[in-house]
This record gives structure tokens, sequence and C-alpha cells, in this order.
């Protein structure tokens, strides 16, 4: 695993493009419907970073990409 993710959920609008896309990663907030990373791959407890896996490295890019306000990164 050597890619990070960071969602800016100040910036995120909870679209839910990044959820529908990698459903494994990515999930929406119960309490503001905002983006964090699913348990599974959190960094150190922090719903807004995680480590990526190799196989799901390609999808979590594209979730990056299609982001409408850019709040997803993702550092190699």
């Amino acid at each position: 695993m050597g890619a990070k993710v960071r969602i800016d959920r100040d910036t995120c609008i909870g679209c839910g493009a990044c959820t529908a896309l990698v459903p494994s990663f990515f999930e929406q907030n119960p309490d503001d419907g905002k983006a964090q990373v699913t348990e599974k791959y959190r960094s150190g407890g922090d719903p807004a970073s995680g480590d990526v896996p190799d196989e799901l490295l390609n999808d979590v890019k594209s979730a990056a990409e299609g982001c409408p306000v850019s709040a997803i990164k993702v550092e190699e």
C-alpha cells in the first residue's frame, strides 16, 4: 500500500460520486452526509484519510478526478 488519500471534508459537498464509484473505500458520514474513508482503510482512525490498496488505486484515482469540488487528493 503506497498511496494515501485525504478528503477535504470542509470542501466536500456530499454529492456521493466517490461512494458510488468505490463503495468499499468511500462512504458517506451518517451525521453530515460528507465523504469519509471506510473504517477498513482509515489511517490512524481519521475518517478523512486512508491507505489505498493497490487493487483499488485506479478506482480511487477515478473518484478523485470525478469529484466535482476536488475534495479528494491521492498521494502516491
